[in-house]
């Protein structure tokens, strides 16, 4: 799905921003981008700012104007944090995740983002069927060009449900099953048990602690073998008041 989106930066001045840009893509899974007369390029400062993403940079197509940049796509969304006299129909980033994959898949998409201290021109809005605006501290609204790619290219990459093909378990792999409501009944009288024998739990207040524990542990939604790691607890705990009592 994403592969039918490209990312165009039009006249970038640094070349370590096209380098970052390339990063913040492939971060997203994202591959194809454009770059309509950048001002240095290829550059030793891309790559570096790249950071490992040298195949994005490497297949980035440079065109001298924007009208050939977009050529072949049906959709152009130009992002802008600067208001306009004129108005264009506005998305934020995750409105526009939804329409370009969800309300209307399928289409050739172009993304469009302007130089770093002027942004778009009117012109080349013109050019454009929707402004993207990044909902941000209005009273310091300019974004470094990567960061607003990253914004973006995380919105699609959640609309497009890869994090969800993909995602990545730490730790085991949630093998164990979780514990059954007769287990969370037994763990809830040997807990009470456990703390009435360390002499932590005054009888007058037990019902109120145990149904604040309860809250507690339902939160977590433990799994057996956490399960039986916390029994494991009590059960020592228990031993060793037996021990000093002797």
């Amino acid at each position: 799905m994403l592969s039918t989106i490209k990312i165009v930066l039009v006249e970038t001045s640094h070349p370590g921003n096209i380098g970052a840009v390339a990063r913040a893509m492939k971060n997203m899974k994202m591959h194809e981008l454009c770059l309509v007369a950048p001002k240095i390029f290829p550059s030793a400062d891309a790559t570096s700012r790249a950071s490992g993403a040298d195949d994005v940079l490497g297949l980035a197509t440079v065109f001298p104007t924007l009208q050939e940049a977009i050529a072949d796509c049906q959709l152009v969304i130009g992002a802008s944090a600067r208001g306009r006299t004129i108005s264009w129909p506005e998305l934020t980033p995750r409105e526009c995740a939804e329409k370009i994959l969800i309300n209307d898949p399928g289409k050739r998409v172009a993304i469009v983002f302007g130089r770093e201290n002027s942004g778009l021109k009117n012109h080349e809005l013109d050019l454009c069927h929707f402004l993207l605006r990044i909902p941000c501290n209005s009273e310091y609204s300019s974004l470094n060009i990567a960061a607003a790619v990253q914004v973006v290219c995380y919105e699609l990459f959640v609309a497009s449900g890869l994090p969800e093909k993909e995602k990545i378990m730490v730790g085991d792999k949630g093998e164990d099953p979780l514990a059954t409501a007769t287990q969370m009944e037994s763990f809830y009288t040997h807990l009470a048990l456990a703390l009435s024998d360390i002499g932590f739990m005054h009888p007058a207040k037990s019902k109120s602690i145990m149904r604040r524990l309860r809250r507690i542990f339902n939160r977590v939604h433990m799994d057996t073998k956490e399960l039986d790691i916390l029994r494991g607890i009590l059960r020592m705990a228990q031993g060793h008041k037996r021990n000093n009592d002797v």
